[in-house]
């Protein structure tokens, strides 16, 4: 019979090795000094995805130099106050996807695909996010756009989720407690769907006798989703009496159709408030607007300034326009940063559109902030062979503590790209 002796110190990798078998030892005192000596990292909570349908121009973005000693851009030199808080991503993409605008499904899911193309999108990286963890709030997710109901939301069987596109209808769900009636409607409407749920669990139970190996793994691996659905409505009854949180920002009570940047604003006001009441978690929020003739010095639409055609007036307008882009953005971060939220919650600023005035779908722009990870930095890949923006996901995934090794075409961590 062997025998162990411990030492001082044991791992928490220690392993009990013996004929032939493996096993890993349980929490014994004698491992608390090891832990002891290891720093605990605390996990973010949150990710908001920002996505702008129209691009930015690389040029104005994306700054000199690598690493921590990059000189800041036309687009950045206006935020350094937040330098330590976010990480410059240039020359990176979606592996295989393409196709100009038609590629905005595949923001957050990083699905490829082809112009033309039928092919079926995935799971959105704030969805994945949500399935396992959104339970946790009222909303699980919230899925927003500043101007129509396209989203680059996406469910596991690769439907997308129809955006919320009335701040003012937004701010009512999120703030606004319902009439009892309404409640009452609300919980019933849970109860049915559930209902429906027990028929048909019923059935496919009795369909389970009848099929072979092969088909009862494939029926558990759906019982096992619709308990999970399950659980998920009867967190909604619950919510449904429970008081929604009084804020102090005031409603929407008109919305600039004239002024995207200014409608950018009023949503990330809202989601900020969102976050801060702990409302939810995941949010989505896809810029779509193409009225911008209400910001001093222009006069054309976004989408004609968008393919500028390296035209100098088009130029300089459209700078006006993603420059307050880019500082509505740092504004919601520096509320966040206020609420100390930002530590604990990744932001993500990016754009199907490398380039939007070629439809180009390489070189996306990508910002990354807060969540814990070391920032100050721009990580500069290779503008012509792109470096896979999925890791940058499989990197967010981790950091809520999901053990995802892999996302759609991301199959390690970003490179360059740590815990703090």
């Amino acid at each position: 019979m062997s025998t162990f002796t411990f030492q001082k110190h044991l791992s928490r990798r220690a392993m009990l090795r013996g004929a032939g078998i493996t096993l890993g030892l349980p929490l014994l005192e004698a491992m608390t000094p090891a832990f002891a000596a290891v720093k605990e990292t605390k996990q973010a909570k949150r990710f908001v995805g920002v996505s702008l349908a129209l691009g930015l121009h690389n040029p104005n973005l994306v700054p000199e130099g690598t690493g921590r000693s990059y000189k800041p851009s036309r687009y950045l030199a206006g935020i350094q106050d937040l330098r330590e808080d976010f990480t410059v991503v240039s020359g990176s993409s979606h592996p295989g996807v393409t196709g100009g605008h038609t590629a905005e499904g595949s923001i957050f899911s990083a699905c490829p695909n082809a112009r033309g193309s039928t092919t079926r999108n995935t799971i959105s990286l704030d969805q994945l996010m949500a399935k396992h963890l959104g339970h946790e709030t009222r909303f699980p997710s919230l899925v927003l756009n500043t101007n129509s109901q396209t989203s680059p939301s996406y469910t596991e069987n690769g439907s997308m989720i129809p955006a919320e596109n009335s701040a003012m209808k937004l701010f009512t769900r999120l703030f606004v407690n319902d009439t009892p009636v309404e409640q009452e409607r609300q919980a019933e409407l849970i109860r049915s769907g559930r209902s429906v749920m027990d028929v048909v669990g019923a059935e496919a139970k009795s369909l389970q006798r009848e099929l072979g190996a092969g088909d009862r793994d494939k029926l558990d691996a759906w019982f096992t989703s619709v308990r999970e659905l399950e659980q998920r409505l009867a967190a909604n009854e619950a919510w449904t009496h429970k008081p929604k949180p009084k804020v102090s920002l005031a409603p929407p009570r008109q919305i600039p159709r004239d002024n995207e940047v200014a409608v950018e604003r009023i949503y990330l006001d809202i989601v900020h408030m969102a976050l801060a009441t702990d409302s939810t978690r995941f949010i989505t929020l896809h810029v779509t607007g193409n009225n911008v003739q209400g910001i001093e010095g222009v006069d054309e639409s976004y989408h004609n300034l968008s393919h500028h055609g390296m035209d100098e007036e088009k130029l300089a307008q459209l700078a006006l326009v993603e420059q307050g882009v880019i500082h509505e953005w740092a504004a919601f971060l520096r509320k966040l940063k206020t609420d100390k939220l930002l530590d604990d919650t990744m932001v993500l600023l990016t754009s199907n559109l490398g380039n939007a005035s070629a439809h180009d779908n390489k070189n996306m722009p990508v910002l990354f902030a807060g969540g814990g990870f070391k920032h100050g930095q721009h990580l500069a890949f290779d503008q012509k062979d792109n470096y896979p923006l999925p890791n940058l996901y499989v990197s967010a995934l981790q950091r809520l503590g999901l053990q995802e090794e892999r996302f759609a075409t991301g199959e390690k961590t970003m490179s360059g790209l740590e815990v703090a």
